[in-house]
């Protein structure tokens, strides 16, 4: 009899939503199957007191905001190195909530199935109006919101992982401080031959927002845009991918001041460093384009 999927999850905050942060733990807490254990990054902020019935949960405490990914890998590394004292980690929004019980249970079904899925993407849906976004749709098909299928990329805030994922290609990019950090892990993963789904059955609830609440996000978006083709893509794809989103951009006709930031952005990821170089292999490229988004978009 196989031993039992040890899931653990991560949650990052800055410390200003405490009750949705409760809320959310008590979620976690409801879930069926066997117990989770939760690591609490506070990202530059003190923690308040949480304990909730029925869940252990740990904290660390940031000095300083280091940004989504470095912030998030704190969190696994608290699991021991790569997460390895646990099979599953589940990342979640610090103002997300699991409406259903099974969803811990769900994942640990689908990851027993499937020995090639390293990564589980969740649908995420307005609590109110039960909509969910275009945008928080990993593919280009993106109109059916109810339709499960392989991926290219996920959701940073609303998913599963399989910790040998991290153990095979490392973490999250720390340098990306924010955005895009999802889509180079998982086209490194995918590299690596792991595989990537999104679950419609498998829900976050989510206020709907729009992503340019951030002060930086058109910055980070442009420069992160460029680091990510730098880091990954075969050199005759780099020009040809960030060629793309340039015109993309532009065809959104953003305002000055964001297409200022934008260009800032552009600027900064050709002249700063990003990590290191890793392109993806051919067959990778391939495997990309099967599953509908070439890297070139």
């Amino acid at each position: 009899m196989s031993a039992p999927t040890r899931v653990g999850a991560v949650v990052l905050t800055m410390g200003n939503r405490p009750d949705e942060l409760r809320a959310l733990l008590e979620s976690v807490a409801q879930q069926t199957g066997e117990a989770i254990e939760v690591v609490v990054v506070g990202n530059g902020s003190p923690l308040p007191e949480l304990n909730v019935p029925g869940l252990a949960v740990r904290t660390v405490e940031l000095p300083e905001n280091v940004g989504i990914p470095a912030g998030r890998n704190v969190g696994i590394e608290a699991f021991g190195p790569g997460g390895r004292d646990v099979d599953v980690l589940l990342f979640l929004d610090d103002d997300g909530l699991l409406p259903n019980r099974d969803t811990a249970q769900l994942c640990r079904e689908a990851f027993a199935a499937d020995p090639e899925l390293g990564i589980i993407s969740f649908r995420i849906a307005d609590p109110d109006t039960g909509v969910t976004q275009r945008r928080h749709v990993p593919r280009l098909r993106a109109s059916d919101p109810m339709r499960s299928s392989r991926v290219t990329t996920f959701l940073g805030g609303a998913n599963a992982a399989r910790t040998r994922v991290f153990a095979d290609v490392g973490g999250l990019p720390d340098e990306f401080f924010y955005a895009h950090e999802e889509t180079d892990l998982a086209w490194r993963a995918l590299d690596a031959g792991w595989m990537i789904d999104y679950r419609s059955d498998m829900v976050l609830h989510h206020p709907t927002t729009a992503p340019s609440r951030h002060a930086v996000y058109h910055r980070m978006v442009a420069r992160n845009r460029v680091w990510l083709a730098r880091r990954n893509l075969p050199a005759p794809l780099v020009p040809v991918y960030v060629g793309v989103w340039l015109l993309l951009t532009l065809a959104r006709r953003p305002s000055l001041p964001a297409l200022r930031a934008w260009f800032g952005g552009f600027r900064e990821g050709w002249t700063t460093p990003c990590g290191p170089r890793r392109p993806m292999k051919w067959r990778t490229v391939w495997r990309l384009t099967r599953l509908g988004r070439p890297p070139v978009i």
